[in-house]
């Protein structure tokens, strides 16, 4: 099971990474944060402190075609916001 599947790479999370050592992720819906840990730790090297999660609600969406109104839904997901220990940080803009 492929636990991590991308970063939060926002305006916002990029203003707490700066100031509070926090990273947020985007997971595998089945993962618990005893996977999480261990998957940040792994592929990044650092010691992780504290892991909190949560299922992010699939927004509902509607459109307008030919024939009317069309609803439809978006998915959801299950974030991940790791806090490292000490000075460890992740370099999220290595790999570009």
């Amino acid at each position: 099971m492929n636990i991590i599947i991308k970063p939060l790479v926002t305006e916002k999370m990029t203003a707490i990474s700066e100031k509070t050592n926090r990273y947020g992720f985007i997971v595998d819906r089945r993962a618990d944060k005893q996977q999480i840990k261990e998957a940040i730790e792994k592929l990044y090297d650092v010691k992780v402190e504290s892991v909190n999660t949560l299922v992010q609600r699939g927004k509902s969406v509607f459109r307008y075609s030919k024939t009317g109104f069309v609803k439809g839904s978006k998915s959801s997901f299950k974030k991940a916001y790791v806090q490292l220990k000490g000075d460890d940080t992740i370099d999220i803009f290595s790999g570009i």
